[in-house]
């Protein structure tokens, strides 16, 4: 009876490690290897609340479900912006059916000149599904602090013809709404698009 019992509590022991063994394999996730900078788990950038073209006001559980990509701008920018924001609908494009599964996100950076009515056009010069994002001077203030990006109107030759200097990269965020990269201007399309694809893979 002994000898039996010994037999049943190996054979439960065996059971037990199997089990283990199996959740042990389930619970490792393969880590996503990014052409971006890895920035998972950063304490900064994590959210924002602004009103968007249409005056509503939008945070980053709006887009729950999907990829998004968070630019900073502004519409008279001559190259930088309309580079990076055809780059991201180049991107929608490539991706198919999983298009709708990418949000892009344009913040302002010159709330004095980018009201709701420019905006809505601009967007719609890249894709009808962005979003962009119209901060007061202060929420400015505050979100460039929170995400970490520089900018600084540059004055031009009339009141109106100044320049933004600004940064240039864009911050990515897996579905969930934690970002996870952030890409250098110049990367191109290709380098987005696979980190896109990486993460709607996870």
């Amino acid at each position: 009876m002994k000898k039996r019992d010994a037999l049943k509590s190996l054979a439960a022991l065996g059971v037990l490690a199997v089990t283990l063994g199996g959740l042990t394999a389930c619970d490792k996730k393969s880590k996503a290897v990014f052409q971006g900078v890895d920035v998972t788990g950063a304490e900064y950038a994590r959210d924002f609340s602004l009103p968007d073209q249409d005056g509503k006001v939008r945070t980053m559980k709006d887009f729950a479900g999907k990829v998004v990509v968070v630019f900073f701008g502004y519409t008279q920018c001559p190259d930088v912006c309309p580079t990076s924001m055809s780059e991201l609908a180049e991107v929608k494009r490539a991706l198919g059916a999983d298009g709708e599964r990418l949000q892009g996100i344009f913040v302002s950076v010159d709330p004095e000149r980018d009201r709701p009515e420019v905006l809505k056009a601009y967007m719609a010069n890249f894709d009808p599904t962005f979003v962009a994002l119209l901060p007061t001077p202060e929420q400015l203030a505050a979100i460039a602090k929170d995400f970490k990006i520089y900018y600084k109107r540059v004055e031009g030759k009339t009141p109106t013809s100044y320049t933004m200097d600004h940064s240039a990269g864009s911050y990515v965020y897996d579905p969930q709404g934690r970002l996870r990269v952030y890409e250098r201007y110049g990367s191109g399309a290709q380098v987005l698009l696979a980190d896109v694809k990486a993460l709607l893979a996870e």
